[in-house]
């Protein structure tokens, strides 16, 4: 019996299509590190769009089938996943834009359009959460009048560190922070007009060490304002996440969130449904806020549902803590809603990274 090479794999692997792209995974070039030990022992390295891929037991399950299907001679089969976040600038996907983040591969503003839905608690998580599966993370607190990253992440007191005029941001869960929270004293208000605002959240872009980054999440204040319009501006943003709870009034809300964001050419990634529903003891599901809004919102507007997240005193305490829920209860069914939210953010991001260069001369 000859030796399986590595043009027989990679033939049986032209078998395998990556689910969102819809094409097969040599075509794309993820397959990296063919290696066969032994004549008939395989092991082989699967390059994903990102270490939140939602998708990758799939894959790695669909490339063993494909090779014993193909190749039925193989002996032992070993399929790594590595990961390498993809950005669309590379390929122009922002056009003429100048970009003040080169070492930022993509750029995702949080918002909502009313206060209250839990906007930062849900940025938080995702920012963690995506950190937690090895990317390189950052996270901008945007909501210059009511910052809460400070205490989300128990660094009240913190102060960063300038270096030859440039901001260090502080670091903690494996994720870079800025806020205006660590500039101020806790008691004392923002009071500013729009311009100073405007001013403040280019200084937190231009004056911050950042680093290089896969993803930069920006949580945005509520709302449609001056602070939104201004990082439009200024940033190429890859999308837009929108969260809101199921009742009509905040929906209400968020469809004008929706609205802007198109209006100026933003991409939607999707909508995170917060507060979905209170997990009773039983384990049976109480729909305080009503059951579906967010679904048949989001199938409305044609974007994506990337998650439900439910409501319950495990996250207020959390956040309130410096814990946030996907640190501190990471086996939590909130947890478990919310990472795999950010891993559908991820999904999306790498998806439309994809289309635009694919759109590319």
């Amino acid at each position: 019996m000859s030796a399986i090479t590595e043009k027989q794999v990679l033939e049986a692997l032209k078998n395998v299509m990556e689910p969102d792209l819809k094409k097969d995974l040599v075509s794309l070039n993820m397959i990296k590190d063919v290696c066969i030990e032994k004549g008939s022992d395989i092991s082989l390295s699967v390059e994903l769009t990102t270490p939140a891929c939602p998708m990758k037991d799939h894959i790695r399950n669909a490339c063993v089938t494909a090779i014993r299907k193909h190749l039925p001679e193989a002996g032992e089969i070993t399929v790594n996943l590595l990961a390498k976040v993809t950005s669309n600038r590379s390929c122009g996907g922002h056009g003429e834009k100048t970009n003040p983040l080169p070492d930022v591969g993509n750029i995702i503003t949080v918002g909502s359009g009313k206060g209250g839905v839990g906007k930062s608690t849900v940025a938080v998580n995702l920012a963690i959460s995506l950190a937690m599966t090895g990317a390189k993370v950052g996270l901008i607190d945007a909501d210059l009048y009511g910052p809460s990253i400070p205490t989300m992440f128990g660094l009240e007191n913190k102060r960063p560190e300038v270096v030859n005029q440039t901001i260090m941001p502080i670091e903690k869960y494996g994720v870079k922070l800025m806020s205006i929270g660590f500039l101020i004293e806790s008691d004392n208000p923002v009071i500013w007009r729009g311009p100073m605002a405007s001013s403040a959240i280019r200084q937190f872009i231009t004056g911050v060490d950042w680093g290089e980054l896969d993803y930069l999440i920006v949580d945005l204040p509520p709302g449609t304002g001056d602070i939104q319009l201004t990082l439009v501006q200024l940033l190429p943003i890859s999308g837009a996440v929108i969260v809101t709870t199921p009742q009509d009034v905040a929906l209400t809300d968020v469809a004008k969130a929706v609205t802007m964001f198109r209006k100026v050419n933003v991409s939607l990634l999707g909508l995170i449904e917060n507060m979905s529903y209170y997990l009773l003891p039983d384990g049976t599901k109480d729909y305080i806020f009503g059951k579906g809004g967010g679904e048949k919102f989001a199938k409305a507007q044609g974007i994506p549902l990337l998650g439900s997240i439910p409501i319950g005193s495990i996250i207020r305490e959390g956040g309130d803590e410096g814990k946030p829920v996907v640190v501190d209860s990471p086996e939590s069914e909130a947890a478990n809603a919310i990472i795999t939210s950010a891993g559908e953010v991820a999904r999306q991001v790498s998806i439309r990274n994809a289309v635009a260069c694919s759109h590319q001369p």
